[in-house]
């Protein structure tokens, strides 16, 4: 049995931009990846050429389909949410769509935002944050959703978090980490992937070089596993998981 990966954002490019380097690792290691995306990304600032919202969500997916190619993730999807407007809609309803693709892939780990919302504090980040840790904690309880596959519990649960700040935008109150990747090895295919989604070029050229300046490490907390234990520093996102 592979070990298996669950990563949960908000919109295409976010699987790069805040977790490209974990993920990336994860695929060298031989890690089976699903990536879950709420949104098509069609409310953003950039649209490239796209003429309509529903021409955006078509490039935007293919976009991601190409930066998860890149970063080695095994499965991805896009649901349709919209995004700009995720704290909008009821907890549960976020949390279903979540939950079912977490009992059915069985993840060894989980990863998804902060509720600081990330280096640029989107709301949208925070949502789904919220909604993908209590998916977390219900996915093994047979009392909630239960019609939505067998119960299963993941192991650990990652928040990421970040130590240096977008310029212009409010400043988030990050968590405190518990580890630290060391992601130079990859820092490369990080960078490709983000240029993959060529929609949001002028965000790529303005953040890629903060990347240069402070991203060759990413930084997550350790927020939730089943055995009570003290918080400690690590630098391999598999410690302790049982196959």
């Amino acid at each position: 049995m592979s070990l298996r990966l669950f990563c949960v954002f908000a919109h295409p490019d976010d699987e790069c931009f805040a977790f490209g380097g974990a993920l990336a690792l994860a695929a060298d290691r031989g890690v089976e990846i699903s990536a879950l995306c709420l949104t098509k990304g069609t409310s953003g600032s950039y649209r490239g050429n796209a003429k309509s919202d529903e021409e955006l969500g078509r490039i935007r997916s293919q976009e991601f389909a190409a930066s998860c190619k890149i970063l080695g993730i095994t499965h991805h999807e896009l649901l349709d949410f919209k995004d700009g407007t995720l704290e909008q809609s009821p907890l549960a309803t976020l949390v279903e769509p979540i939950l079912t693709r977490m009992r059915s892939f069985q993840p060894h780990v989980v990863l998804t935002f902060g509720m600081d919302g990330a280096a640029n504090t989107h709301p949208d980040h925070t949502c789904v944050s919220a909604a993908t840790t209590a998916a977390f904690h219900w996915s093994g309880r047979e009392k909630r959703f239960p019609g939505l596959g067998t119960p299963f519990q993941p192991q650990r649960l990652f928040h990421q978090t970040t130590d240096f700040f977008i310029p212009s935008r409010p400043r988030p109150l990050p968590l405190p980490w518990t580890l630290r990747l060391d992601i130079s090895s990859v820092f490369d295919r990080k960078a490709a992937a983000f240029l993959a989604h060529t929609t949001q070029a002028p965000l790529a050229t303005s953040v890629i070089p903060l990347f240069k300046k402070h991203g060759h490490y990413e930084l997550y907390s350790l927020v939730a596993s089943p055995k009570p234990h003290a918080a400690t520093q690590s630098t391999d996102m598999f410690e302790g998981v049982i196959e």
